[in-house]
C-alpha cells in the first residue's frame, strides 16, 4: 500500500501539488531552496535552485508558470528560463515566513505564515492572492505556523490549523473570499507531534499528514477519524493527489531535526512515498492571475 516513490532525502519536503498537464508532481525542500518536479511514469526528475527558500506553490493556467510563495515573497517563475517576477512582499516588519498553501475553488491563493523567531508565538495570519494580484488578510485568529490549507469539494469549507494547538480547524468560506467564525473540526489531543499539511479527496475525506507520528490520517466530512496510514518516515508534511485518474496519494517529508533525537532518523526520512488508498482525489485548482508581463503590449 505504501512505497517509496523518489528516494529524495529531503530536509524539509513541503507543497506538493500534482500538475494534470504535466502528469508530474511538484514540491519544495525548503531549506535547500530548491524547486522539485517529478514524473512518476518515466521517472525523471529536474530541479530549479531558488534565489531564497521556497515555501509553497500552486499551478497557473499557462504550465510554463508556477506561482510561488517564497520565504518573504510572493513572485511567478517561468520555467523555461527560470526567470521570476515579482508580486508582493509579505510582513516585512515581522520575523516571519510563508508556509502552507492551497488555491480556492475560484483560483485565488490562500497560504498563512509562521515565526522563524518563537515557533510557538502567535504573530503569523493567513492570506489570500486575489486574480488582479491584490493581497488581503483573512479575518482569522493569529498563527504560529500555519498548516493543512484544504477546501472542501463544493470550496464552501475552508480547513486550517496552526500546528502547536493540535487542532485543525475549519469555517464557512465564501464566494468572494470572505470567511466565517471558525470552529474546531478535528483534535489529535496530547500527543508528541501535530497536524501539518492537508488535501481532499472527492468523497470529501481530508487526509492530514501528522508530523512526528509518521501517519497520515483520513478524517470524514465530520471530523471523525476514518483511518490511520503509517508511513516509514516520522515526518512526513503534506500529502496531494496524482496520477492518470488521481487514484495515488504521494507525501512529502522531513528529515529536519531528527538527527538531535537519538534513534529517530531512519533511512526514509525526508522520501516522497507513494500510497494507494482506494479513493481519488480532486483536481489541483489553477491560480486564476497571470504574470504582468502576459499582459504586457
Amino acid at each position: 500500500m505504501v512505497r517509496t516513490q523518489l528516494a529524495t532525502a529531503n530536509m524539509l519536503g513541503e507543497g506538493i501539488v500534482w500538475c494534470p498537464r504535466r502528469q508530474a508532481l511538484y514540491w519544495t525542500d525548503i531549506p535547500a531552496a530548491t524547486l522539485w518536479r517529478h514524473d512518476p511514469a518515466t521517472q525523471r526528475t529536474d530541479a530549479w535552485p531558488m534565489p531564497e527558500r521556497l515555501a509553497c506553490i500552486a499551478l497557473c493556467a499557462d504550465p510554463d508558470w508556477l506561482l510561488l510563495g517564497l520565504a518573504s515573497r510572493l513572485a511567478f517563475l517561468h520555467l523555461p528560463d527560470g526567470a521570476l517576477e515579482p508580486i508582493a512582499e509579505v510582513e516585512p516588519d515581522l520575523p516571519t515566513r510563508l508556509n502552507d498553501a492551497a488555491c480556492d475553488r475560484q483560483g485565488r491563493f490562500v497560504f498563512g505564515t509562521l515565526d522563524e523567531s518563537d515557533p510557538q508565538r502567535p504573530i503569523g495570519s493567513f492570506y489570500r492572492l486575489d486574480a488582479d494580484l491584490s493581497l488581503h488578510r483573512l479575518d482569522l485568529e493569529r498563527i504560529a505556523i500555519s498548516n493543512s490549507l484544504a477546501f472542501s469539494p463544493s470550496g464552501d469549507t475552508l480547513y486550517y490549523c496552526d500546528t502547536p494547538t493540535g487542532r485543525i480547524r475549519c469555517c464557512e468560506y465564501g464566494a468572494d473570499g470572505r470567511v466565517g467564525a471558525p470552529r474546531d473540526f478535528a483534535d489529535l489531543g496530547d500527543v508528541d507531534g501535530g497536524p501539518d499539511g492537508s488535501a481532499i479527496d472527492a468523497e470529501g475525506g481530508l487526509w492530514n499528514a501528522q508530523w512526528g507520528l509518521g501517519r497520515v490520517t483520513r478524517y470524514r466530512p465530520d471530523g471523525r477519524v476514518d483511518r490511520h496510514i503509517e508511513l516509514p518516515a516520522r515526518q512526513p508534511t503534506r500529502p496531494a493527489f496524482g496520477g492518470p485518474e488521481l487514484g495515488t496519494m504521494y507525501v512529502t517529508s522531513a528529515r529536519e531535526g531528527l538527527h538531535l533525537i537519538d534513534g529517530c532518523s531512519d533511512a526514509a526520512d525526508g522520501h516522497l512515498f507513494a500510497v494507494d488508498t482506494g479513493v481519488r482525489g480532486l483536481p489541483e485548482p489553477v491560480f486564476a492571475g497571470v504574470p504582468r508581463t502576459r499582459n504586457a503590449p
